[in-house]
Order: structure tokens, then sequence, then C-alpha cells
């Protein structure tokens, strides 16, 4: 199964999480380091604000930061934060130094996370996601999205 950035606006969230929920951590992992790396992760990453709760993170103020590894050798590592505060939710156009709560994980665990096919406890636990922060910070950041699952 090869992801194509260019089919992303023609398919919803659930189907794109379905896709992905379909492939294994070897074809997510080769696909991660193709030529479509960052498109398909601006797309991911791009949705979080229309899956965003408003009603569910009153009060929060959170920058969560995630560093996902597994690119090409030239470029290994992409960040993106996810900003939460005043009822609004955005991806930040560049992260930054601060932030509340950083997660480092591979492109497999990212799509297990999103797609509610890995526990994030679990994933923690068994060093496939390291977490820098504000540990219950990370534990609260899903609850504030309704993210399809797979």
């Amino acid at each position: 199964m090869d992801l194509d950035p260019s089919s992303f606006d023609g398919i919803t969230a659930a189907e794109f999480a379905r896709i992905v929920g379909g492939m294994s951590d070897k074809e997510i992992a080769a696909t991660m380091r193709g030529e479509h790396r960052v498109e398909i992760l601006e797309a991911i990453f791009g949705r979080f604000p229309d899956f965003f709760r408003p009603d569910r993170a009153a009060g929060v103020s959170q920058v969560t930061q995630f560093r996902v590894t597994g690119g090409p050798a030239a470029h290994p590592e992409d960040t993106f934060e996810v900003v939460i505060e005043d009822g609004r939710c955005w991806v930040a156009d560049e992260p930054g130094e601060r932030y509340d709560v950083s997660l480092r994980m591979g492109p497999s665990e990212l799509t297990k996370l999103l797609t509610g096919r890995g526990s994030a406890t679990m994933l923690v636990m068994r060093g496939k996601i390291s977490v820098r922060g504000d540990l219950s910070r990370a534990a609260t950041f899903s609850s504030y999205f309704d993210l399809p699952k797979a």
C-alpha cells in the first residue's frame, strides 16, 4: 500500500486511518523514508485542529511537540507542534524551543497512536515513544481530540 498525498483532499480522516491501519510497520516505515514524507506528516498534523474538542480543553494552555524519526538519512527527524490555548488548537508554523511535553517516536508508533491501534502507555513503557516534559500533559493530550480509529 502506498500513501499518495495528492489523494488526501479526497479522503476522510476515517478512510486515512483505515488505510494506514491496514499497513504493516515495515510498509509505514518504508513510506515515511520516501519522497512524500513531509507531505504526509503535514497532512496528518494539519488535521489536528479539525478534531479538536474545545469543550474538553477548557482552561488548557499546552504545547505538545511531536518529533517523528525514521526519515531519510539527509533528514531523519521532523518536528511538529500542536498548540492548545484559549479554546483553540493550531499547528505551529515552526517548532519552538519551549514546550510542555515532547514526544519522540517513529512513524509506525505515530500511526498506532493516532489510529487507536496502540496504547500510548504501552508504547512509552516499551521505549517506543520517549517523553520529555510533563508526563501528565502527555497522558491527557489525546482526550482533547476525537481522532478517527482504524
